[in-house]
């Protein structure tokens, strides 16, 4: 069962029926992540599957994949970085529902109505894929020792006139 989604859906009814939904999404449309691209150029695959496991809890499995175009802090280069990512969330009800979820399950703490986007899901994804420091894979590193310029070397130290009043 597979759909394009609505902008928002009642968790728990899509829990209960084992509702699929997957699409693509354009980067230019994720207003969270954009302002963390180099552009906006490209869109991400994404699913999201509803379901109750075998304990009862309700459940949604996001996965997303892209090639987030970043911009390199080595080079200052555009380059893709893909990402491939998958999350688990159990759905509560309250904060304190949050100890009773199986291991390996991320909280989605739903609202009163049980509204959840799954599309802002798959963003969330993408946001936390995003490297703290982008480097394209295969960039030579900057040398650490800056070269000494001939106008350093040259220049009088200001403290020079000090040193010769100390030795009196």
């Amino acid at each position: 069962m597979s759909a394009e989604v609505p902008g928002k859906v009642d968790g728990w009814r899509m829990a209960a029926t084992g509702r699929v939904f997957e699409g693509r999404l354009p980067l230019a449309g994720m207003a969270r992540l954009r302002d963390l691209l180099f552009d906006a150029e490209g869109s991400a695959t994404w699913s999201a599957a509803f379901g109750r496991d075998e304990l009862g809890v309700s459940y949604v499995d996001v996965k997303v994949q892209a090639r987030l175009p970043l911009e390199c802090q080595r080079t200052l280069q555009r380059f893709e970085h893909p990402v491939d990512v998958g999350q688990r969330y159990g759905m509560i009800r309250s904060e304190d529902d949050e100890a009773a979820l199986p291991e390996g399950y991320e909280p989605l703490l739903m609202d009163e109505g049980g509204g959840v986007e799954p599309a802002a899901l798959a963003e969330d994804e993408l946001i936390l894929a995003v490297p703290l420091i982008p480097v394209c894979p295969g960039s030579e590193s900057v040398e650490r020792d800056w070269p000494i310029s001939a106008d350093e070397e040259t220049r009088a130290n200001p403290f020079s006139a000090l040193a010769g009043l100390k030795k009196k």
